[in-house]
């Protein structure tokens, strides 16, 4: 499988994508009768303090701006549990190889 484009987001700011974890699981609540058999729930994981893709100051300004959803291990958690999301992250990757 080839390796994805890198993450643009601005002339300046570019990710590699390898930098970011995507893990599918499942949601909690109700959700009907697929709620225990299918992975509803998207949780995207990327080390801010160990990226070498930004700045000293740029990585300041995400650790303060987003300090409520850090780990202590300096990563920035991001989570969704709409149920197309897991389907329109595949769809995003699949269409950017």
């Amino acid at each position: 499988m080839a390796a994805l484009p890198p993450l643009v987001v601005t002339d300046q700011i570019t990710i590699a994508r390898a930098e970011f974890r995507l893990t599918f699981v499942r949601s909690s609540g109700p959700g009907g009768q697929n709620v225990n058999k299918t992975s509803t729930k998207v949780v995207l994981r990327w080390n801010v303090t160990e990226s070498e893709s930004l700045s000293e100051a740029v990585r300041r300004r995400i650790l303060d701006r987003y300090r409520s959803r850090m780990t202590e291990r300096g990563e920035l958690v991001l989570t969704s549990e709409r149920n197309l999301q897991r389907l329109s992250l595949i769809n995003i990757s699949e269409h950017t190889r």
